[in-house]
């Protein structure tokens, strides 16, 4: 069974933790260190609101490890005012956080098998915690492979750790790209390619997969064609979230609630509204 994490005893008060750390991921990507000033305990795939003073509050992945509550860490896309507020804070600036929310990638029910962890763009990030994890309990799990996939070169996001993970032994790391000029020299396409490819085991397989909703479609296809069940496929559906709580109604996805149902959901389980297109 998928775990939840939420230690917070009310959930719509924030705590207001300092930053760290500010790291330029891409053009308009950072990455954020907070100190919690306490063990803030999550479980890979879950999500904090982060708030900024005046400006307002947005749901974002935990992208740190785990196994390391002293430090709190977030990847964002300046996409809008509030996630351009947030990657504006500079070391020492203040910023409100609620959570841990959300059902967490199943980790646990991931363990004596082989794990396929698909990635498109910034979907690298609530994946992250994911990976720590995988690598830190490496013993635990058959053959991991790691698909990451980008539109270019550039646009490729923790792309100095991605190399250092393409050089473990016990991890097998794909890169693609949908276009690169004349010096790259890695895979061109789309994720897909890579996955149908892959020599895991389809029985005995779990796949965590996040990316724009063309990329998950297009990759939970590729795997379940490859024989890997619907209820071990597992996606991460983050968007319209505003309350985390499931009372706003805003990410009302079917009959779930995707802050509080999800985000990650198991394919079986949303099979019938995903197939829906810009539902």
């Amino acid at each position: 069974m998928q775990a939840r994490l939420n230690v917070r005893a009310d959930p719509t008060l924030p705590e207001f933790f300092r930053v760290r750390k500010r790291r330029r991921e891409l053009a308009d990507t950072w990455t954020l260190e907070l100190e919690p000033g306490r063990p803030f305990g999550f479980l890979p795939g879950q999500f904090n609101m982060l708030y900024v003073f005046g400006v307002g509050e947005v749901p974002i992945s935990i992208s740190g490890d785990p196994a390391n509550p002293e430090v709190l860490v977030h990847t964002v896309r300046a996409v809008g005012k509030t996630s351009q507020a947030i990657c504006a804070l500079r070391p020492g600036a203040m910023v409100g956080v609620r959570g841990p929310y959300g059902i967490s990638w199943p980790m646990n029910e991931a363990a004596g098998g082989d794990v396929v962890v698909a990635a498109g763009g910034i979907g690298l990030a609530p994946l992250r915690s994911a990976i720590y994890h995988l690598m830190a309990q490496r013993e635990r799990y058959g053959r991991v492979f790691l698909f990451c996939g980008g539109r270019s070169p550039e646009l490729l996001l923790y792309s100095a750790e991605v190399r250092r993970w393409r050089s473990r032994f016990d991890i097998e790391v794909e890169v693609t790209v949908d276009s690169a000029a004349s010096q790259w020299r890695g895979n061109l396409g789309v994720v897909t390619k890579l996955i149908a490819r892959a020599g895991f085991e389809p029985s005995a397989t779990t796949a965590l997969v996040c990316g724009p909703e063309i990329m998950m479609r297009f990759a939970v296809t590729e795997l379940v064609s490859r024989g890997v069940a619907p209820e071990r496929v597992y996606v991460s559906m983050e968007r319209n979230m505003k309350c985390a709580i499931g009372l706003c109604g805003h990410c009302q996805y079917g009959p779930q609630f995707i802050c509080k149902d999800g985000p990650v959901f198991s394919y079986a389980k949303i099979e019938r509204q995903f197939k829906v297109r810009e539902l």
